[in-house]
């Protein structure tokens, strides 16, 4: 009989990124980077222009060479390890494909096993080709983007939706997938979050 499936975001749900992202900006680009809220398109400014740069290219050359920075959330190993006593576990992450691989290695060497899946652009075609392979007797998706939920809402409605954004700093900026009812729950703590997965299952 078919196992249940939990498919997890990886970045800013099992691992920080924007703060290792922006230390590692500080220290090695001519660029400034400050946040406000959650608008990244203006984050990245030349140091001696202030204009803005260019987002993606610096974010390819931090997942090329620089994900050795990045630490786990709080909670997350041991939670994704319990949830695999009781689940398969999958990890969705929206990174070039190319990084696949770099991206199960680093999972493995914070103690989290799991297959990797690397997608670009809206999730919900990607999670219905997952639950296509795996046929789960239950799903759960978790991830910290709304956008994400809503696509999933879109295109695989019956599965469970949790918006988890563990990173304290973005968490309160960030559109919630909750209140825009793509989500089924909104829980930013794994300390939390696990007994409302393990209750889904």
């Amino acid at each position: 009989m078919a196992r249940p499936l939990i498919i997890s975001d990886c970045d800013e749900v099992l691992l920080h990124m924007i703060v290792p992202f922006g230390v590692w900006l500080e220290e090695t680009q001519p660029v400034s980077f400050k946040l406000i809220g959650n608008d990244f398109s203006k984050a990245i400014r030349d140091k001696q222009s202030g204009e803005p740069v260019e987002l993606w290219r610096l974010l390819n050359l931090f997942f090329d060479n620089e994900m050795h920075r990045q630490n786990p959330i709080i909670g997350a190993v041991g939670a994704i390890n319990t949830l695999k006593d009781h689940a398969d576990v999958v990890i969705l992450t929206n990174l070039a494909d190319k990084h696949n691989e770099a991206r199960a290695r680093q999972l493995a060497e914070h103690g989290i096993e799991a297959r990797v899946f690397t997608n670009q652009g809206p999730k919900g075609p990607a999670l219905q080709a997952i639950l296509d392979e795996y046929k789960p007797s239950k799903a759960v998706f978790i991830d910290d983007l709304a956008q994400h939920h809503g696509s999933a809402a879109e295109m695989v409605p019956h599965i469970d939706r949790l918006h988890l954004c563990g990173e304290p700093t973005l968490a309160p900026h960030i559109t919630c997938g909750f209140q825009a009812g793509h989500a089924h729950a909104r829980i930013d703590t794994w300390e939390h979050a696990l007994p409302w997965l393990l209750s889904r299952l």
